[in-house]
């Protein structure tokens, strides 16, 4: 059996962090991993969490498992935004508002404003979502 310092370090809750909440650093604590059995995609570092959101309620002093974290939405569902499609050297935007929460790089349905149209695009970094043409 190795021993409790071979095993490394696991990063706890310091309160009840429940789902949606963005977890802080303030919220976090690192402890060392004495459980053999502990298994998993749990976090290691600080670094790695803070700032990502939870899908499930996180206890004090339990493990978090990366795989029940998200990154915070960039476009929230029914908050303007601007549409963008490219064609060339040519932009074309438009106002817009999206159908479904999304992250940087998810396909999200927007509805465009002005048309009443749903399109589909790319969430980009900058808070646009950039049309795909059909």
């Amino acid at each position: 059996m190795p021993a409790a310092a071979d095993m490394g370090m696991a990063v706890v809750p310091t309160r009840i962090i429940y789902p949606g909440e963005e977890i802080a650093p303030s919220s976090l604590d690192v402890v060392e991993v004495t459980n053999p059995n502990l298994a998993g995609d749990f976090a290691r570092s600080v670094e790695e969490v803070t700032g990502m959101i939870t899908n499930r309620t996180l206890l004090p002093g339990r493990t978090i498992l990366v795989s029940s974290l998200r990154v915070p939405y960039l476009v929230k569902r029914g908050a303007n935004v601007r549409l963008t499609f490219g064609i060339g050297n040519m932009t074309i935007s438009a106002s817009g508002s999206p159908l479904q929460n999304g992250s940087v790089g998810d396909v999200i349905r927007v509805r465009n404003i002005d048309s009443g149209l749903s399109v589909s695009g790319t969430v980009m970094a900058d808070g646009t979502v950039q049309v795909m043409a059909k």
